[in-house]
């Protein structure tokens, strides 16, 4: 026992003054001065710098002690630690040598691969703000925000060249010679190696605080058009300790990520396994079959899709004889898992099954596992470092029970929208502490035990007749038709109710499906104000980076009719 005290002690020590010299080093400091408090607060002060962990400090640290272990794997390429660590670090001392300053935004138009990983975090490590964009967007979407984040450096990758090599002089905030190219060349355009080239292995003599800008990411736009949402380099950090905290990632784990690099959801998995030193292996673009493949191949424990992506892995025919016994984790976000294919995922996958809901702007809550025989129709519980609070529409906290708008608050909370504070004030509310909570636009409620129910996305809530018909409701109904591949409600103009429900359906055989029939047969199972008044089949529907399906593109037409016809 006293033994372990005196380790104690000895490591308590070392944590702060460092080596044994430092310790020597700190006593000879207090034998000078006068034993007062003020005198020894100062003594401290002289000593430490309020030291914090810094996600670009932390792969440093990594690639030092355990330099072969891999880090990143995508395709054919494949990185251990020190050579990922190294390429960051050459990518910083490039913009750096090219003018990069503190804080200057630098965006990145590329594809998932293990050069898109080294690009984004060299930004970072030496100072810069990251800016992934989608290659999703038109030309002219790139082209406006490219202008709106203020971007002076712009990386690019070969298959995105087509989409901004028209419109380069229009973004004026970016410089000649600041046009980064990978995987080709042309005029105008700076390999990625000649700005690599020489430069240094090691981290720049770059500082952080919490507070430093890390990243901007841009909202998917599923109802309007896309904000910059701000995101610290304390806030990353929460994200990734929190999200290793809750889904058990280890130095040992091997995540898969199946979206677009660019997109916020895809970083529940990247940050958290980085942040823990394992091993992040990246889907170039997403196939079942080499998903099926990849999980055995690389022993997999840990991955991400989207619930449309479940859906496919559930269809294919080689499911059954995969080996997926590796998968600890699966975690499923972006929008929310209907109850059959949760129930599905988990009998035919793994019973690993996280499911997260949350909104980039900062707020999360997860279930777990654990908690799916006694809570399988809700989303879990704040993940750690996250509170929530439902709201009715003057802004007061509903009761447990009540629905009302769902609003977060914690570390992980954005710094706001990029030159958008009138934006960013439409979403504050603050607690009887003065804390600052984000309000999501969704509509849930908190059950008797703290546990979240999401009722719908409030933009999407359908008011007909003057009652509230919440599309997920509906949709749970018509899933449930054995003809029914997938459905999304909206709602369409009507002239007694104001507007009322369609239902817009992916078939599995549109050949065989009856819409007629499948309308009555809901209509049977609905209450008299969610009734549909007609079903209509799609091919498929718009999405987002992260699957969830974009509805006002699909109510725009209807509702530019109705108004044209006016």
């Amino acid at each position: 026992m006293v033994a372990t005290k005196q380790m104690f002690v000895y490591f308590y020590r070392m944590c702060i003054f460092g080596t044994s010299g430092g310790i020597a080093a700190a006593e000879k400091v207090r034998a000078t001065r006068p034993e007062s408090k003020q005198c020894r607060e100062e003594s401290m002060t002289d000593l430490v710098d309020d030291p914090q962990v810094y996600l670009p400090d932390l792969f440093a640290t990594h690639a030092r002690f355990q330099p072969e272990r891999e880090a990143v794997i995508c395709g054919s390429v494949r990185r251990t630690w020190r050579d990922f660590d190294a390429a960051i670090s050459r990518v910083a001392h490039g913009l750096l040598a090219s003018g990069l300053q503190k804080g200057d935004k630098v965006a990145l138009l590329m594809g998932n691969s293990v050069e898109m990983l080294e690009c984004l975090f060299g930004i970072v490590r030496a100072g810069g703000v990251a800016v992934p964009l989608s290659g999703m967007l038109t030309a002219e979407q790139l082209t406006g925000l490219l202008v709106d984040c203020d971007a002076i450096q712009v990386f690019v990758s070969s298959e995105f060249r087509d989409k901004v090599e028209g419109n380069r002089a229009a973004v004026r905030n970016v410089a000649a010679g600041r046009w980064i190219a990978q995987g080709f060349d042309g005029e105008g355009w700076v390999p990625l190696a000649a700005l690599t080239e020489g430069q240094p292995a090691t981290p720049p003599n770059v500082r952080y605080s919490l507070q430093d800008e890390f990243n901007i990411i841009y909202s998917s736009g599923t109802t309007g058009l896309p904000k910059g949402i701000v995101q610290t380099h304390g806030a990353r950090l929460h994200w990734a300790f929190s999200n290793a905290v809750e889904m058990g990632f280890t130095s040992t784990s091997r995540a898969l990520t199946t979206t677009a690099l660019y997109s916020n959801g895809t970083w529940l998995m990247m940050l958290p396994v980085l942040f823990a030193g394992g091993t992040l292996v990246a889907m170039r673009a997403f196939d079942v079959g080499e998903f099926l493949s990849l999980v055995p191949q690389e022993r997999i424990t840990h991955t991400f899709m989207v619930p449309a992506q479940y859906g496919m892995v559930l269809d294919h025919p080689d499911l059954d004889g995969a080996d997926l016994s590796s998968l600890r984790t699966l975690l499923s976000a972006g929008s929310a898992l209907r109850q059959d294919v949760k129930a599905r995922i988990i009998e035919r996958i793994s019973p690993g099954l996280y499911e997260l809901y949350g909104y980039s702007e900062g707020f999360a809550s997860m279930l777990k596992p654990h908690q799916h025989a006694e809570k399988f129709a809700t989303v879990g519980t704040p993940v750690l470092g996250f509170e929530v609070r439902i709201l009715d529409e003057e802004g007061n906290e509903c009761p447990r029970g009540t629905p009302g708008e769902i609003a977060g608050y914690g570390a992980g909370l954005m710094k706001g929208y990029h030159k958008r504070p009138e934006a960013t004030a439409e979403l504050i509310w603050r607690d009887e502490r003065g804390r600052t909570f984000l309000r999501s636009g969704d509509i849930g409620m908190i059950d008797e035990d703290g546990f979240l129910c999401i009722v719908d996305r409030k933009k999407d809530m359908i008011i007909s007749g003057g009652f509230n018909v919440f599309p997920t409701d509906v949709e749970a109904v018509v899933a449930k038709h054995p003809d029914v591949f997938d459905v999304a409600v909206i709602g369409v103009p009507h002239d007694k109710w104001g507007e009322t429900s369609l239902a817009l359906v992916i078939a599995r055989d549109a050949a065989a499906i009856d819409c007629r029939a499948l309308r009555d047969w809901a209509n049977e199972r609905l209450a008299k104000t969610q009734r549909l008044i007609d079903v209509e089949l799609r091919d498929e529907f718009p999405r987002n980076a992260l699957g969830k399906v974009m509805k006002r593109l699909l109510r725009d037409p209807y509702w530019s009719a109705e108004k044209a016809a006016q």
